[in-house]
């Protein structure tokens, strides 16, 4: 039964708007997980996705998955998760932990996406689902010193600020289907250092 409800390894699905800095911490969290000896995957759930979109010619880039059609991106989602545990059967052992980079929402062209429904959960059965949250005008200063994506319409530091508020809901309701436990990181300015040790902490405790 158990095998049903979990992989052989350990997931964390680290969720978070863009510009919370996600990237930078789980880039901490890497370099304390080899000073505690711990096995750690980090993958990106979204490029799992654009290297599928861009192999089919659907897209050109990152940020304009968010305009194709409510089924693709449901179809990309699907088939990208199977990848991503395919992938780690390979290489991760029991007592071992995948850290999933993602988003809990995302804002498209017809509406608000959930970036974890229940048939990409069916694939990854998260043992954690993390939320990387921060104040919402330092993220907004964070995206327009981002040059390499187009931020544009994410608007202002409140509609960030809504954003992370629908992320922080989507992830809890997300959670329910594998009894998942939520954790709720701060990101402070200048202190990543200390989100990742917040959020290794609670890894190591699953």
């Amino acid at each position: 039964m158990m095998n049903y409800l979990r992989n052989k390894f350990k997931v964390i699905i680290v969720t978070g708007v863009p510009g919370v800095g996600k990237t930078t911490v789980l880039s901490l969290i890497q370099e304390k997980a080899k000073k505690l000896n711990l096995k750690i995957k980090v993958i990106n759930f979204g490029t799992f996705m654009l290297e599928t979109a861009v192999k089919e010619k659907l897209v050109n880039n990152r940020d304009e998955m968010r305009h194709l059609s409510l089924r693709k991106q449901l179809e990309l989602q699907q088939l990208a998760a199977k990848r991503i545990i395919e992938e780690s059967l390979n290489e991760l052992k029991e007592e071992e932990f995948l850290l999933i980079d993602t988003h809990a929402i995302v804002k498209t062209s017809s509406g608000y996406l959930p970036g974890l429904p229940r048939h990409v959960l069916d694939e990854l059965k998260p043992d954690m689902i993390a939320v990387i949250e921060a104040d919402a005008n330092e993220i907004y200063n964070r995206q327009t010193k981002d040059a390499s994506r187009n931020r544009s319409d994410f608007g202002t530091a409140k509609d960030i600020e809504k954003l992370m508020e629908y992320a922080r809901s989507a992830s809890f309701a997300s959670a329910v289907h594998y009894a998942s436990t939520v954790a709720i990181v701060v990101n402070k300015e200048n202190k990543a250092d200390e989100a990742a040790e917040q959020l290794i902490q609670y890894i190591q405790k699953l």
